[in-house]
């Protein structure tokens, strides 16, 4: 990937700490700090092994764009490297207060405007309104698609993601504190484990934000300690990323379904979470919730954002691909 992305001039720094330059942006209030420049070459010859590079190495990197004093915990990030996927415009590692994801959507819809207004992706033609832009995370190469006019973004993005699936459905999983409770877990290109807040004895859209993490930090917990996760193409994908807590509402509906997303280290996500929402509805397919191109909303609990979805395709993996 070539980039000719502008770095303003920088004020006096420590010589011994390399300057970093970002761009911060947010989708539906979650951050995504974006490195412009400044960043080490990351090493591999794919994208997962840059990734496996990367937290190996250059982790100092990770905790100085996120953590305090110049981020917080809830910080996302991102740095742009090369792809090579032939299709990709561009390959990205996705960055957290605990390490490294395998998806985001937020940071997909981010990036899509980022890429088409700083140059990363030739502009349409003039009468195209909607730019592609070929996004190649670590769990395979996405599409996001940016409405435009005169090659500036003007309007929402959205997103094709990789494929999305029910890997258990409900599982029975005794967590601390609350006793046994029934969660399912999907794939969006991140695992995810999902149950009904009331089930532990909460209102997604009214308990304290504090209640609803620690509540999910205990499922998130649970989960890892008593179901191993499966991934058919990479052990690299094969881990839980986190847990959402949903209003219960999966059957279809007009009005919006709330959840929250807990991830990383307790890390809240203030958009409705778009690897979320893919798995999400991955699982209310799965269980006959949801037909194909049928769209759901869904609405974070932190902020009130809203995110919608549908399922367009069905595949098949072959059972051998789970050995």
């Amino acid at each position: 990937m070539e980039s000719s992305l502008a770095v303003p001039r920088l004020p006096p720094h420590d010589p011994r700490t390399p300057p970093l330059a970002v761009v911060d942006m947010h989708t539906g209030g979650e951050p995504l700090r974006v490195v412009l420049a400044g960043c080490p070459e990351v090493v591999g010859p794919t994208l997962l092994a840059k990734r496996r590079y990367m937290r190996e190495h250059l982790d100092h990197v990770r905790r100085r764009l996120l953590l305090e004093p110049r981020g917080h915990r809830d910080m996302y990030g991102a740095v742009l490297v090369p792809s090579e996927l032939p299709d990709a415009h561009l390959g990205v590692l996705f960055l957290h207060n605990e390490g490294y994801s395998s998806m985001c959507g937020h940071g997909v819809l981010a990036l899509g405007r980022f890429a088409l207004d700083f140059g990363l992706v030739p502009a349409p033609p003039a009468g195209v309104r909607e730019a592609r832009v070929n996004i190649h995370c670590p769990c395979g190469l996405v599409a996001a698609f940016v409405q435009c006019e005169g090659g500036r973004s003007r309007g929402p993005v959205r997103f094709h993601s990789v494929p999305a699936f029910a890997l258990a459905t409900d599982l029975l999983v005794d967590v601390p504190g609350h006793g046994k409770v029934v969660v399912d877990i999907a794939y969006g290109g991140a695992f995810y484990a999902f149950v009904s807040a009331e089930k532990l004895g909460l209102d997604v859209c009214s308990a304290k934000t504090r209640d609803l993490v620690d509540a999910a930090t205990a499922v998130t917990g649970a989960v890892k300690a008593q179901f191993k996760i499966h991934h058919p193409e990479s052990a690299d994908l094969a881990f839980l990323y986190g847990t959402i807590l949903t209003d219960g509402r999966d059957a279809h509906s007009e009005e919006p379904t709330t959840n929250i997303c807990v991830f990383a280290d307790a890390q809240v996500d203030r958009s409705p979470t778009g690897s979320g929402v893919t798995a999400r509805i991955a699982l209310q397919y799965h269980k006959g919730l949801l037909e194909l191109n049928q769209t759901r909303a869904f609405k974070s609990s932190a902020t009130g954002s809203v995110f919608t979805g549908k399922a367009v395709r069905m595949i098949t993996w072959s059972i051998r691909e789970f050995r």
